[in-house]
């Protein structure tokens, strides 16, 4: 392990930026599908919250190794397919990075949605009644009163979602996207030293936690600047 020419620094490093980069197109993806059904369970259409907390309870109950293949091997039957439509031979493989980047959005976008249904349910009524006994237009009321308030309340989980979403982002590598762990595994396999390369690897992740740890405690300070809590 070093950063000489034939050392293996450089590679890890890199992979350890493209752990980071899916990671967060999975978070952000999984922000979006959250919302989305975070949104859903407080319709009044019955139909919208059925399938709300079908989606939060089915993706939070299956193993994420196994939506990844399905994204990834459903996929990549889909091009193949259409593929042969056009005189194609043989296995289309679907992108690898977009396809594990969506898993993980899927995946975390059940856990995110129930931080933000927790964090909608647990603002103070008062306020919101309040603002429309005032004739606050529902916009301003959204962003001034609502956005505000359950931010406070759900940073901790979004925080607590990041770490479960880089955990997850190790399992893509079993399709083949080089990320840390699996560069990890190809730099014990050359080498023989296992132990090195996974601890290197266990390091590089304990820092990257470590860091995300101190950002989101920092955000939840600055969302909790001015509110005094209870004794």
């Amino acid at each position: 392990m070093g950063f000489a020419e034939d050392g293996w620094g450089y590679d890890m490093l890199r992979a350890t930026g493209m752990t980071l980069a899916v990671a967060f197109c999975g978070f952000a993806a999984g922000a979006v599908f959250g919302m989305i059904a975070a949104a859903a369970s407080f319709s009044s259409q019955r139909i919208l919250r059925v399938a709300a907390d079908g989606y939060s309870t089915v993706l939070r109950g299956i193993p994420d190794l196994l939506v990844i293949y399905l994204f990834y091997f459903g996929s990549s039957a889909v091009l193949s397919q259409i593929g042969a439509l056009f005189g194609g031979q043989g296995f289309v493989s679907a992108p690898i990075f977009i396809t594990g980047a969506l898993a993980i959005g899927v995946v975390s976008g059940a856990y995110q949605a129930e931080v933000y249904r927790g964090a909608v349910l647990a603002l103070p009524k008062g306020e919101i009644e309040a603002a429309k006994a005032y004739g606050m237009p529902p916009r301003l009321l959204f962003r001034r009163i609502m956005v505000p308030q359950a931010a406070r309340f759900a940073i901790p989980g979004i925080g607590n979602v990041w770490q479960l979403v880089l955990k997850e982002s190790a399992l893509i590598s079993v399709v083949g996207l080089v990320e840390l762990m699996r560069q990890a595994q190809i730099g014990a396999g050359s080498t023989r030293k296992p132990f090195t390369f996974f601890l290197t690897a266990g390091l590089l992740y304990l820092v990257i936690t470590f860091i995300s740890g101190l950002l989101f405690k920092n955000a939840e300070k600055r969302a909790m600047r001015g509110i005094r809590r209870a004794v």
